[in-house]
């Protein structure tokens, strides 16, 4: 069976200092972000996800955003080297945390690239965004620890988000989803879906039809329940001022070894 572990890390108390590139600063207020973490985490367990909670990094703003410091594929931990200089003292606990759970680690060297946030994994393949926080060494590396293990790796262009799962996510049958604006190149997969609202293009897997999004994409969530799926729908506006989104307030583990 599946392993259903969702790593996840408590906002810090610098939260509002988080970094952002594509959009305009405005106020971010940690206490309602709190609260938001609180009940996205909520919204996991009642899905039936065993939440592991990463030891804060109160000195780094941008830590709740754990999917930036890890990707993951089968067993295999790869631990980022992100974009960001700032955000490179985020992945040690998340090594520790993903060492304990019995993964099979592995790390991006210097002077490689890569955030999490910008992979989307689809069956074997991953697609990786390529141009803002991620960098040519960063994919090779992507490439070493994961093409022996099966996994097919597509670079993407990205240069008007943040990462590649800010303009593009997937359904569970395959399908990518995205804000047609925002996404370079929908040509480049398979079968692509364009929803009519930016945060519309982030969805969590929770497992059979059920899909967790942002409170601030309601049209996407009538679409996708046109659809047959059922979203569960959580308030995480706080986090989008900072570029933030439903992925990567959490790693999912779905490979872990019992």
């Amino acid at each position: 069976m599946p392993s259903r572990k969702a790593l996840v890390r408590r906002p810090g108390p610098r939260l509002a200092e988080g970094l952002v590139t594509h959009v305009e600063r405005t106020p971010v207020d940690p206490g309602p972000a709190l609260v938001q973490w609180e009940r996205y985490v909520a919204a996991l367990r009642a899905h039936g996800w065993e939440t592991v909670e990463v030891a804060p990094a109160d000195g780094c703003p941008d830590a709740v955003f754990v999917e930036d410091a890890v990707v993951m594929f089968r067993n295999v931990a790869l631990i980022t080297r992100p974009g960001a200089p700032s955000r490179r003292p985020e992945t040690a606990a998340v090594e520790e945390a993903l060492t304990r759970l019995g993964c099979s680690v592995n790390r991006v060297r210097e002077p490689g690239t890569l955030d999490g946030g910008d992979v989307l994994k689809i069956g074997d393949t991953l697609y990786v965004g390529r141009g803002g926080r991620t960098d040519a060494a960063g994919v090779a590396r992507l490439r070493a620890a994961f093409e022996p293990l099966g996994a097919r790796i597509v670079p993407v262009p990205v240069s008007k988000v943040l990462h590649l799962k800010s303009a593009v996510t997937a359904l569970p049958d395959g399908t990518v989803i995205g804000y047609e604006p925002l996404v370079e190149t929908p040509s480049l997969f398979p079968r692509f879906l364009p929803v009519p609202e930016e945060s519309g293009a982030h969805v969590v897997l929770l497992g059979g039809a059920k899909l967790l999004m942002a409170a601030s994409a309601p049209r996407t969530a009538e679409l996708f329940a046109d659809l047959g799926y059922e979203p569960v729908v959580v308030d995480i506006g706080e986090f989008e001022k900072l570029e933030g989104c439903v992925t990567c307030l959490s790693v999912r583990l779905r490979d872990l070894h019992a």
